[in-house]
Formats: structure tokens, sequence, C-alpha cells
């Protein structure tokens, strides 16, 4: 046997031997038909598992005259975000030219009505999906199920580690905290205090965002003075509320972190309270409403996320793994690119 030979995966044949079994009880226990006892099952697994055995879906498809199927679940909130992450999802599709059928399906916001979204689209039918995943502890039942099933999931927009997916595609979430502080530093010279605005603390990327904002701050800008963190969990109702708050209660407020794409309604309370100018403000991401605003300076600056590349990469890396079996690499991070006035004309 060569060196490569001796590099490839093991397939069903391989896995039978070892165990000692049929090729078609391998089958049955790797695809959870009938015809085998749960010991028997679990041994298959772990041997595949151990293996990196990786079913050929395409071959399989193409015996049942079939495509693949993906399933997309992303939030209609933030539609600036989440829509151009869409939009990537097809124009990879649309490049890849291979035999896969998407399905797009919407809940209302991270963290809010995505496991029901799935459970109402009866997730179990696809052959993969791409997910942008809430609170950690309502997905771990279908993940685990995904898993057992070999139904490949990639995550897309942020990350949960802990639950079971083959990839993961974000931006990196620290970097973008921390560099939010270092801006407000060189903006904001002088003694002042700040607020961060965050989604939700549930969600690992925005809690790693106001993590290494904080650090970054104490590190970097020892003279501003970090108010405690405000939770919008994206909506525009909640972060408009919450903002019109802060600006009443801190009237010298010197500057804003937001760290979601979830800035219009910031801004709205900003100009009602005529405060839109005289606060330093970073936020997060670049679309056509805030576009004016970093021109004229209203917005010192904004992190893009990179939401159609993210979009792409993620059907990518589903893409591949479910037509040539290729492992992915599990974690996925872009730099978040940041936009200035002098700059946002390059990102137009």
């Amino acid at each position: 046997m060569s060196h490569d030979e001796s590099r490839k995966p093991a397939g069903i044949k391989e896995i039978a031997s070892v165990l000692g079994i049929s090729i078609g009880t391998v089958d049955r226990a790797l695809h959870n038909r009938s015809g085998v006892s749960a010991k028997t099952r679990e041994k298959v697994l772990k041997t595949a598992e151990r293996f990196q055995y990786k079913p050929n879906l395409a071959a399989r498809n193409l015996k049942l005259n079939r495509y693949l199927k993906i399933g997309v679940f992303l939030p209609t909130e933030i539609s600036s975000f989440f829509d151009a992450l869409r939009a990537g999802i097809q124009v990879a599709q649309t490049d890849a030219n291979a035999p896969i059928d998407l399905s797009f399906f919407s809940y209302p916001r991270l963290g809010k009505g995505d496991v029901r979204a799935m459970e109402k689209a009866h997730w179990q039918r696809f052959d993969g999906m791409i997910v942008a995943p809430g609170n950690s502890a309502t997905w771990k039942r279908i993940t685990d199920l995904a898993r057992q099933q070999d139904k490949p999931i990639v995550f897309v927009g942020t990350d949960a580690p802990q639950l079971h997916r083959i990839a993961s595609v974000a931006v990196d979430a620290g970097v973008s905290g921390s560099v939010a502080a270092e801006l407000l530093g060189h903006f904001i010279q002088t003694p002042s205090t700040v607020a961060a605005l965050i989604g939700d603390l549930r969600i690992q990327d925005h809690a790693e965002k106001l993590r290494c904002f904080v650090a970054s701050l104490a590190m970097l800008s020892p003279h501003l003075a970090l108010l405690p963190a405000i939770e919008s969990h994206d909506s525009q109702k909640e972060a408009y509320r919450a903002s019109l708050k802060l600006i009443e209660k801190h009237p010298a407020l010197g500057g804003i972190y937001i760290g979601t794409a979830n800035s219009l309604p910031v801004i709205q309370a900003l100009r009602e309270k005529r405060r839109l100018g005289k606060i330093h403000i970073i936020a997060t991401d670049l679309f056509p409403e805030i576009v004016p605003l970093i021109e004229s300076g209203h917005i010192a600056a904004t992190l893009y996320q990179q939401p159609l590349t993210q979009g792409k990469m993620a059907f990518e890396i589903l893409c591949s793994y479910l037509v040539r079996g290729s492992l992915p690499q599990s974690i996925n991070r872009l730099a978040p690119n940041i936009v200035l006035r002098s700059n946002v004309s390059m990102f137009l």
C-alpha cells in the first residue's frame, strides 16, 4: 500500500471488517435504519468517528436521482447583516454549480424562535444545514440529534463550540471588541464616560466582543470610564428605549460602542435628543443607511463583519463536506474591517 493510499479515510468495508459484522449492518447503523441493536449502532458510530469516515452523499443522492438538500435558518432581524449573509450563500451556490437545493427559513431574531423554526421545517429532511445559533442550551438537543443522524451543521455569524457542528464561520469577535476600545481611546482624549450596547450576552460572539472591549479599554484607555453593558437582544425597540434612557441618565456621555449591527435605533435616539455628532460612536457593520453618517463624521468608525463573505464561506464548507467528504477547519474567523470616513468609499 502506498503512502497516499494509507491516508485515505476508511469506508464501510473497513469498518465492517474491524468490527466483524456485515457491510449491510454497518450501512444500516450509519444511516439510522432499523434492524440494528443500540449497542451495535454505538460501536459502528464510534468506529466511524475514530476512522474519520465520511459518507459519499453525492454518490448516494446520484443513485437516488435527487439533489442534495441544504436548509438555511437565519433571523429576520437584523436585516442589514443577515440579508447580506443570505446573499453570500446564494452567490456561492451559483458559483458552485453543484446538485444542491437551498431552502431558506426565518425566525424573529438571534436567539428567539430559531429552534421552533427548525422543528416546523422538519430539519431532519435536509442533508446539511447552515444556522446562526442562539442560546446554546436550547440548541443542544437538535445538534446532538444531528450528530447521531450524520446531519452536518455549519454555524455562521456566531459560534457555540460546546455544541456539535462541523465548522463555524464568523468575524473574530474578540478582535472586534478590542479594536472598538482602542478606537474610542483615540477619538476621546480626555477623561470621559462611555457605554457599550451589545445584542445578547447568552450568545458567544456577543459576550466575547464585550469581554475584549472591557479588557482593552481598561488597558489602553484608562481615562475612559465604562458604564454597565446594555443588552438590546437585537431588538430595534429595546435598543431605542435603552438608548433614550442612557442619554437621559448620562448627559455628559462621551462615546458609545454599538457591538451589534442594530445601530439605527441608537442613531434615532441620539438624533431625537440632539446628541448626534456630540457623542463618539463606534458602530458595527456597513449598510446604506449609515454611510452618510460615516461620511459626515456622526459615526466615527464602524467595524465591518463581511457578512457576504461569511455566507459564501459557510456554504462552500458545507458543500465541500457533502459532495467530497472534505473535513473542514472547525473554526473560521474573519478579521473585521475598520471603516472610516476616509475609506468608506472603498467598501461601497
